[in-house]
């Protein structure tokens, strides 16, 4: 697809503030619970509460695993949900998305979903990191093509790269053993242009951050449940769900922070074996 132009809510010389919700996980049965969750109640609250404490956003990113079991009736149910926040919204997939049915029914779009967005001084890109049947990531090489030519036709915007998979460790044995394992070729890419400034993910249902040279790296966590960092096999945390904001300055900087539901809505079953 061409690139989105958005400059109309945020022109150059002016901040991009972005809304990053990822891992909704809903079911095509509303209500259906993941791990004691009603996870279309926790997407709900998750979205309430960013329109009151995080509003006048340029953009909303949501980064994979929108769905849980890549029904078209999810994707259906996240839009009815992002169309009270007052931004466009882009999502991009996870392994439990089905990809062509998230462009279609959350976006709209039949040939793919916007791999580049402009905002600003900023150029936004999307990767599809994932394999169909497996629940890791891989970027083909027609992916890291794309992101090198698409670096080097904006040499002169910012970027922010935006996937699901993290391409960095996480620090939990069994969320790792399904990362992305392709990252060196990722991060070679990355190391040609110095106008990239930061990579953010889904997927591991906990707040990240970090560093990789100048680059700022940032997981994110969940709308519903959240994984327990630091551990060698499948655990949750009490944690309540949230999402991060970032406020992306002209200049090329980078504030952001998580922000969480003031507590774990009741239901979950933190003795849940998996997902």
């Amino acid at each position: 697809m061409k690139p989105v132009n958005l400059q109309a809510h945020a022109p150059p010389g002016t901040p991009v503030r972005v809304l990053q919700l990822s891992d909704c996980h809903l079911h095509e049965i509303p209500g259906k619970p993941l791990a004691g969750l009603d996870t279309l109640h926790t997407l709900r609250q998750v979205v309430a509460l960013a329109a009151t404490q995080s509003p006048g956003n340029d953009l909303i990113l949501v980064t994979g695993d929108i769905s849980h079991d890549g029904h078209a009736a999810t994707y259906t149910l996240a839009r009815s949900e992002l169309k009270s926040l007052p931004a466009p919204f882009y999502g991009l997939p996870g392994n439990h998305d089905d990809a062509s049915l998230l462009s279609r029914h959350l976006m709209g779009h039949a040939d793919g979903f916007p791999s580049e967005i402009i905002l600003g001084d900023w150029l936004i890109l999307l990767l599809d990191s994932t394999l169909p049947g497996s629940p890791g990531g891989h970027l083909l090489e027609e992916e890291l093509l794309r992101l090198d030519q698409s670096l080097s036709r904006h040499p002169d915007l910012h970027v922010l790269i935006a996937l699901h998979h993290q391409p960095l460790p996480s620090g939990c044995d069994w969320l790792d053993a399904m990362a992305l394992n392709n990252a060196d070729e990722l991060f070679a890419v990355t190391d040609r242009h110095s106008n990239v400034r930061a990579i953010l993910w889904g997927h591991i249902h906990q707040q990240f951050e970090g560093w990789r040279g100048a680059v700022r790296m940032m997981g994110c966590p969940s709308t519903c449940i959240q994984f327990a960092p630091g551990k060698a096999d499948f655990a949750l945390d009490d944690l309540p769900p949230g999402y991060r904001w970032l406020e992306l300055r002209p200049d090329g900087g980078i504030d952001s922070a998580v922000v969480r539901l003031p507590a774990t809505p009741g239901g979950l079953d933190l003795d849940s074996p998996g997902y």
